[in-house]
């Protein structure tokens, strides 16, 4: 009985998926659970496996083409359900009987070679429109023949990562290099390097070059990610009252409070004090942690801290995010995070990972800014960017000497970008005081495990 194939539901907030390519063709047999076609989203691009074992009988949604959530997309038929296609390929043989008669019955007396020609199974690892696939978009133009199948997404993922397929063991159906595999070889290859690199590092540094991304002097579409981040800026200054303020703080003692926890097996970066500040303060401000809805002329404020994080990945920004983070310790919000923007950096994120933020935190210093201005992430109502922590001379009071001294502390810049339909700068100034008091009173002992 053939079988309907729609477009899965693919996170709490998409509506619409585009067909990137099809992995398979109208006539090809299919496995449960083997990859059918690639799907991307305003978040995410991900391989949508076959429901169903059987062949594929019709393609109901061509390549780019969008369809909404639920839609039809291909059918799916039983075992005996090849399609007229079938016939087509004994064509092919007929047609070199006609020309090259003598040539062909050459080797028809080795067994060997006519083995070679006339067994249809090593399909995916002869001359092919795969091959020829491989050999021209993956990491390395030798040896595709030993990589058997290997989808679209995977080799996509491979050349970000400069793996060689030819050289990764798959782990999946017959063989097939799922992602996984990739991501593990990218792993160990990463690591090799940096063992590798370590006694070259001086020799190499005076040849450093500006720009070995080769996208000087192309010209080239927007991805879909790039296009979504585009107008979903463009989108959130158009509908918000969007303004910053910014507020200096002293993490000297986090600082040290770190130094002592590495003694005792590591510490959490600064990243997730803020963040645990954040959520925090979220709790306290409840005008940063809601929604407002101007048509209705409504305001929803949030029972749940939703902390959104801003992740830095090579196809540009996503904001994965650490549901109900009010739940959560020092060391899991650190776990958690870690666990999302590694993920989000290796393509693993779910789609509903991506929504259902109350609230985002960007770390703006994570390339040695002071401090930026980040923009709202919709529907939100208030972002925080947090920059890099840097060493200064400040002047504070020490009550040794009954005056003011100058000390070398360690410091950072938090910058609340809000909406000011709903928050006033007074609320905004709250909710950074209450953060910086959090964080400049240093008292997480308790949360690092120290007496």
């Amino acid at each position: 009985m053939p079988t309907s194939v729609s477009m899965p539901a693919l996170g709490e907030s998409v509506t619409e998926g585009t067909v990137t390519q099809w992995l398979k063709n109208v006539g090809d047999t299919v496995e449960v659970d083997e990859p059918l076609l690639e799907v991307s989203t305003d978040k995410v691009d991900t391989e949508i496996p076959s429901p169903v074992a059987g062949v594929l009988t019709r393609i109901l949604v061509q390549e780019d083409e969008t369809v909404d959530i639920g839609a039809q997309i291909a059918i799916i038929g039983g075992a005996g359900a090849a399609p007229a296609q079938a016939p087509a390929e004994p064509a092919a043989p007929a047609e070199p009987a006609r020309d090259p008669e003598p040539e062909a019955a050459a080797p028809a007396d080795e067994p060997a070679p006519a083995t070679a020609e006339s067994t249809p199974a090593p399909a995916p690892e002869s001359p092919s429109v795969d091959i020829g696939t491989l050999s021209s978009t993956g990491p390395s133009g030798t040896d595709t023949g030993t990589e058997g199948y290997v989808t679209p997404l995977v080799r996509k993922l491979a050349a970000e990562h400069r793996v060689d397929l030819s050289r990764v063991r798959g782990t999946g159906v017959g063989g097939r290099i799922r992602k996984q595999d990739v991501l593990k070889a990218a792993e160990e290859q990463k690591a090799a390097a940096a063992r590798a690199a370590a006694p070259a590092a001086p020799s190499s540094a005076p040849r450093k070059r500006t720009d070995d991304s080769g996208l000087r002097g192309r010209t080239e579409k927007l991805t879909r990610l790039r296009k979504y981040i585009a107008d979903s800026m463009v989108e959130s200054l158009r509908v918000s009252a969007t303004t910053t303020q910014v507020v200096e703080v002293d993490v000297t003692k986090i600082a040290r409070l770190r130094e002592r926890a590495a003694e005792h097996g590591g510490a959490p970066d600064f990243f997730a004090f803020f963040a645990l500040a954040t959520v925090e303060a979220m709790r306290a401000h409840p005008k940063l942690n809601a929604f407002i809805d101007a048509d209705k002329q409504e305001v929803t404020y949030h029972d749940v801290e939703n902390l959104g994080v801003a992740v830095d990945t090579e196809r540009g920004l996503l904001a994965p995010v650490v549901k109900d983070a009010g739940k959560l310790n020092l060391s899991g919000l650190a776990a958690t995070v870690a666990d999302l923007s590694e993920r989000a950096h290796t393509g693993l994120l779910g789609p509903d990972e991506l929504g259902g933020g109350t609230f985002t935190i960007a770390e703006t210093g994570g390339t040695g800014a002071l401090f930026g201005t980040p923009i709202i992430n919709q529907p939100q109502v208030a972002i925080l960017g947090t920059g890099a922590v840097v060493k200064r001379p400040i002047v504070v009071e020490d009550p040794a000497v009954g005056g003011e001294v100058i000390a070398v502390r360690s410091m950072v810049y938090l910058s609340l970008g809000f909406d000011h339909r709903l928050i006033d700068g007074a609320d905004a100034g709250r909710f950074l005081q209450t953060v910086r008091e959090r964080l400049e009173e240093g008292a997480f002992e308790a949360e690092l495990g120290l007496g």
